[in-house]
């Protein structure tokens, strides 16, 4: 999807090219393809689909199989649990020499039934017998990988996101709270993710309520992939209980700003691989609350960067909220002790140089 190429797999590719190597992208069509493209890269659009049918991937397949053909590519990198497998599946049938995977996140480690999480163990078996260097970005997810024989190379390659861009900066935070009439001594709660169940909303949005001196700001919004519950009326019986606390900020091109503007950052998920938002806000010296699950974990240290809850549960969430909204010293405290932990552990430029020599590149 455009959305995963512009957030997630953009930096890999300009670091690829400077390393001498030509690069073109394959990616469903969207308005986010334009970042790259402005910036010289050739994407080939092609109509993939976010659903366990096979049937409709059929013409995403046969289409694949042709680039591969035409392309001749000497290695593809293939990301995303469905189009990871249907890329690395035209690559082997058509004698690519070589085939990388790196996954965000296994599906089986999500909540839901049993069998779609067979089925997701089942595809990424199969995924794992046709590639050659299987990457993950987090710790706990290449020891899934290796101990679920999905792949016993699986090695954990991490995110990282760009410190000149994410970073605490006293003036632009100022400018912004006064252009949303903030005061300095207001607490601001950010949430940012797509508008989804998993993300936790509902929770957020519940455990808002137990902290009354605070005001969230959401960005985000509702892909036209993503599937699942729709989310409205949670944001409607929210804005009525909220009231002005409750800012519905939408997609946004300024994350950077909007973080160095806030006091706590938020990210109640169930599910996650190693969260770029986690980052994106420790950088910025933000304390985290976020769920004790995969990927998280290995980003927040509980009590010295901010705090883990346990998933899909409302009242330690509003607890843990309602503890850094009182404690201003403790958020900065903790805000400070992420900045450091994310500069030396998640940054853009080492990310990027260990999954391309992981790669070979």
């Amino acid at each position: 999807m455009d959305f995963s190429l512009r957030h997630f797999l953009l930096p890999l590719m300009r670091g690829a090219r400077a390393r001498g190597h030509e690069v073109v992208g394959i990616s469903a069509e969207g308005p986010l393809l334009d970042v790259a493209r402005g910036e010289g890269f050739r994407i080939i659009p092609v109509a993939m689909q976010r659903s366990l049918n096979p049937r409709a991937h059929i013409p995403a397949f046969r289409e694949l199989r042709r680039i591969m053909r035409d392309e001749r590519f000497d290695l593809v990198h293939a990301h995303m649990p469905i189009s990871g497998f249907l890329a690395r599946a035209a690559a082997k049938l058509e004698g690519v020499p070589r085939i990388a995977y790196t996954c965000h996140g296994f599906l089986f480690n999500q909540p839901g039934p049993l069998w779609r999480r067979g089925l997701s163990l089942g595809v990424e078996w199969m995924g794992g017998r046709m590639t050659d260097t299987f990457l993950t970005v987090s710790e706990e997810e290449a020891r899934d990988a290796r101990r679920l024989w999905i792949h016993r190379g699986a090695t954990a390659a991490g995110n990282g996101r760009d410190p000149a861009i994410f970073h605490p900066d006293a003036e632009a935070r100022a400018t912004l709270r006064a252009e949303m009439g903030v005061a300095e001594g207001d607490c601001v709660v950010i949430g940012i993710s797509r508008l989804v169940r998993h993300k936790g909303w509902p929770e957020m949005l519940q455990a808002m309520e137990a902290v009354p001196d605070a005001q969230l700001w959401v960005v985000g919004e509702r892909l036209a992939s993503d599937h699942g519950e729709d989310l409205a009326p949670h944001f409607e019986r929210a804005a009525a209980a909220l009231g002005p606390r409750l800012r519905m900020l939408g997609y946004r091109h300024d994350v950077a700003r909007l973080l160095q503007a806030a006091d706590i950052f938020t990210l109640p998920s169930h599910f996650e691989g190693l969260p770029m938002s986690v980052i994106e806000a420790m950088l910025s010296g933000l304390p985290v609350i976020a769920s004790d699950i995969r990927g998280c974990r290995e980003q927040v240290v509980p009590e010295e960067t901010g705090l883990l809850v346990p998933p899909m549960q409302v009242a330690p969430l509003g607890a843990a909220l309602a503890r850094l909204a009182a404690d201003a010293p403790l958020r900065q405290r903790m805000g400070a002790a992420g900045l450091a932990r994310a500069r030396e552990k998640f940054t853009e430029s080492a990310v990027v140089g260990r999954t391309l020599d992981l790669l070979g590149l």
